[in-house]
């Protein structure tokens, strides 16, 4: 979870946006329970009028009123009304105002009302008081006393509707049109419900656009720290990781926590607020039901951790698994046309299935473990609803609570549940992103083996002279060195050839001139400064790489050429193709350069791939040129047309040349024998010939007895 929300740490000024949004949003939610509550207890039950103090109250009515109040509860009475002839009108109070009438005024209005019984046959309070009113005055005290004995035993909400039946009775002697004034009220409630539900809306989607644009660039970000990071990597952390799942990691679990984080803004970040907002609300209403809440979340919680450590082990394990699929896909599909050629298409779908097959069993497990989450919340909210219900009840029976508060202590309730529902919703794909999270944080946080110096040796001098010291190199957690002892010098205008049986060596030996890997012991020096006190980009800018097998990227013909020199001219472009006798085949194609090139080169034949690959490292025009076996693609005629053309514009440059077949190195100025790691022989053909036992063998594996008289009869 921590680094998940460590990604979200750059765009902390728009998670304030959205928290104040989701305040907002979380306010109007739970607000419309209230105005729910009061339409029905209000505008419902007590005709619209929500105060014991009466907008209107006639004369009789008005002094009634005082019989039972104490001299300051008159002068606070006195102070509510204007006079307009035979009516009383109440002035323009303030709700606060209001209430606090309601609190300090309930007690003699009570009393008032429950006299009122004996005004049903009066005409007049004069003839009310003939009748017994002055006895009832005369033990006033002794009234209020029983009254508030009684209140105490009463609910607040019968004894708050009682008082708002005076109201109304007061409000309809005075002439009032009640109907009107509860139409009134429902529509300015409706009214207010409305603009709550829009306010809601805006907020709402305002939240959707910032959590969406919060959560796309946390991907974003990923993305690149997890690209710059993998292009950072020297062979070493590749082999570590495997492309498979730097794949899966770039894609499947960057999705994964961009999803994942876009909810957390949308539904998690909202969740702590409704809820906690809910249980303010909650207590406001002093229903008195709180304990049921309190033991559905604990159930709940419950519910989610059981599932939980059930299901989170399974996660991990799945992530791998995304892993073993994507490998073998690539495998298959890399290696479709051998599969066909020795008709392994069987075999190969059964190892896919069975990969497939351990994925699909960890998810439909998960799954399945996971769908009783809803049916589990389901039956937890539902039992929820009807014990408040049945709770409510009694409570509504008592005269505790009114049916809007149930109501609204109802939604409240939901609201709460809904809010940690919420919560356990994410645990279906928290628990994957964690993982996800985790696995990216992997990549990010590797160094690199391979790095600059904090300060690197500036390049002033562009030789191309290439010097090897006692090198030796052992690959990572390799029990024996790859390479021994390899000392050689590689000078400008000179061509070093490298030959050896499969597996001596050569590859790796080329791979640590551009360091895409560091020796471990020893040195390598480009005009004396070592390579490793260079920075990569301006020692990589000296060389011109042809790797073993062509490698061309999607787009054009031109666009590969111009890979290494973007700033390359037309005829420089085709001067490398001619060179690289790659000439012939561009121009038989429709558009020549502007050909396109599939993903790999694969619409392209292994030969003609190869003379890209070449015509590219041409037309950068590098001061060191390596061909790691470069030309084994290419059919005699043309290899000894391209190496022909190829002299004479490399003529100054230091040429690098691994090869297999003896003919493509018979010429170059020194000839490095390598086996098992070790240089077994150096110098020209001739030398080597006459010294050097496995060249000896070499050739004779490659060139007859007849060919190797003419050879030395020409040398």
């Amino acid at each position: 979870m921590g680094k998940i929300f460590k990604n979200m740490l750059p765009y902390w000024k728009m998670m304030i946006v959205v928290l104040l949004l989701l305040v907002v949003q979380a306010w109007c939610d739970l607000s419309l329970p209230a105005y729910t509550s009061n339409i029905i207890d209000v505008g419902i039950m007590n005709n619209g009028v929500g105060h014991i103090v009466p907008d209107a109250v006639t004369a009789d009515d008005y002094e009634m009123a005082k019989l039972f109040m104490t001299d300051e509860e008159r002068a606070k009475w006195e102070a509510c009304f204007l006079r307009e002839h035979n009516i009383y009108t109440r002035k323009d109070l303030s709700r606060q105002e209001l209430e606090e009438l309601d609190e300090e005024l309930l007690l003699p209005i009570l009393l008032n009302y429950q006299v009122m019984s004996y005004m049903e046959e009066a005409d007049s309070l004069s003839e009310f008081m003939q009748k017994g009113g002055e006895a009832v005055g005369g033990q006033l005290s002794d009234l209020r006393g029983q009254m508030e004995a009684t209140l105490d035993t009463m609910g607040s909400s019968l004894v708050k509707s009682m008082g708002v039946a005076f109201a109304v009775r007061c409000d309809k002697a005075a002439g009032l049109d009640m109907e009107k004034i509860q139409t009134g009220y429902l529509w300015r409630e409706g009214l207010k419900m409305v603009g709550m539900a829009l306010l809601m809306g805006v907020a709402a989607v305002l939240v959707g656009l910032f959590g969406s644009r919060i959560g796309a660039g946390i991907g974003r970000d990923l993305r690149k720290k997890t690209f710059e990071r993998v292009v950072s990597f020297s062979n070493a952390e590749m082999d570590r990781f495997s492309t498979a799942s730097l794949i899966t990691r770039s894609t499947n679990d960057i999705q994964q926590i961009q999803m994942v984080s876009t909810m957390l803004i949308r539904m998690i970040a909202y969740a702590p607020i409704l809820g906690l907002g809910g249980i303010v609300r909650v207590v406001q209403t002093g229903a008195g039901m709180g304990w049921i809440i309190i033991l559905a979340l604990l159930v709940i919680l419950g519910y989610v951790l059981i599932l939980m450590s059930v299901t989170m082990p399974k996660f991990k394990l799945m992530q791998k698994l995304v892993d073993r699929v994507n490998l073998v896909s690539r495998e298959i599909l890399t290696g479709l046309s051998v599969i066909r050629a020795f008709g392994r298409e069987e075999k190969e779908e059964e190892r896919f299935d069975a990969a497939n097959r351990d994925l699909t069993k960890t998810m439909l497990f998960t799954n399945r473990v996971m769908t009783f989450m809803m049916p589990g919340m389901m039956l937890i909210m539902n039992l929820l609803t009807i014990s408040i219900v049945w709770v409510g009840a009694k409570h509504i029976d008592a005269g505790s609570m009114q049916v809007g508060s149930m109501t609204a202590f109802l939604t409240y309730s939901m609201m709460i549940v809904m809010a940690f529902l919420m919560l356990t919703m994410l645990s279906i794909m928290l628990p994957r992103a964690a993982v996800a999270a985790e696995r990216i944080d992997e990549v990010i946080r590797t160094v690199p083996s391979i790095a600059d110096r904090e300060q690197p040796e500036a390049v002033t001098s562009h030789c191309g002279r290439i010097q090897f010291s006692h090198v030796s190199f052992r690959y990572p957690n390799a029990e024996s060195d790859v390479l021994t002892d390899i000392d050689f010098v590689a000078e400008p205008g000179k061509t070093t050839a490298i030959i050896g049986s499969t597996g001596c060596g050569k590859t790796t030996l080329v791979n640590l001139i551009p360091r895409l890997y560091d020796v471990t012991a020893g040195s390598v020096t480009l005009d004396g400064r070592d390579i490793r006190n260079i920075s990569m980009e301006e020692l990589r800018e000296e060389i011109g790489y042809v790797p073993q097998k062509g490698i061309l990227f999607s787009g054009t013909i031109e666009s590969n050429l111009r890979f290494g020199r973007e700033n390359a001219t037309a005829e420089q472009i085709k001067e490398a193709a001619s060179i690289a006798q790659a000439t012939d085949f561009i121009e038989e194609k429709a558009e020549q350069y502007e050909s396109a090139v599939a993903q790999g080169g694969t619409n392209v034949s292994g030969g003609q791939r190869q003379r890209l690959a070449i015509a590219r490292a041409i037309v950068k025009d590098p001061r060191i040129f390596i061909f790691d076996d470069s030309f084994s693609a290419l059919d005699l005629k043309t290899d000894a047309a391209l190496r022909g053309a190829l002299s004479k514009k490399v003529k100054d440059k230091t040429v690098i040349i691994v090869a297999q077949r003896i003919s493509t190195i018979l010429h170059a100025d020194q000839i490095l024998v390598l086996h098992e790691g070790r240089i077994v022989g150096k110098g020209t053909h001739r030398q080597l010939l006459a010294e050097c036992g496995i060249y000896q063998e070499i050739v004779k594996s490659q060139l007859s007895a007849k060919e190797l008289g003419m050879e030395e009869s020409e040398v």
